[in-house]
């Protein structure tokens, strides 16, 4: 095998300098629970609509099931995906609509939320323990 060299003569460009990357900011500690709960809304949420549109079993169209069907992955993925000061509120109204939703459809099909409603919890408690602090000149 041979290998063919540069002619000595030739230099790199001078006028090319690679752009300096920021180093990665890490994300925080609630990032990961909030991704979660977006992902079992999301299944539940799949579940539920199936559900509704199905010939075999239909669930009924009530405001719980509805309610089910609609909100909880939009608003898990604006409290996963948005700012810090949209997604605290993201995450409250997410867990208040999952409690709603769990307590109105507990027989039928609302105990599919229970573990997103769990992890939001956390990822939510984590999010609110995160809040900048003051800094105190001196």
């Amino acid at each position: 095998m041979t290998t063919q060299n540069a002619p000595a003569s030739t230099s790199p460009a001078t006028g090319t300098a690679t752009p300096a990357r920021p180093a990665p900011v890490p994300a925080p500690p609630s990032w990961a629970w909030r991704r979660g709960a977006l992902i079992l809304a999301g299944a539940a949420q799949l579940i539920t609509i199936s559900a509704l549109v199905t010939s075999d079993y239909p669930l009924a169209a009530t405001w719980w099931s509805l309610l089910l069907g609609i909100a909880p992955a939009p608003v898990a993925a604006t409290a996963a995906f948005a700012p810090a000061p949209v997604s605290r509120l993201a995450a409250v109204i997410g867990v208040l609509v999952l409690v709603a939703g769990i307590a109105g459809g507990i027989v039928h099909i609302g105990l599919f939320f229970v573990p997103a409603l769990v992890v939001l919890v956390v990822g939510s408690v984590k999010l609110w323990g995160e809040q900048p602090r003051a800094q105190t000149g001196g």
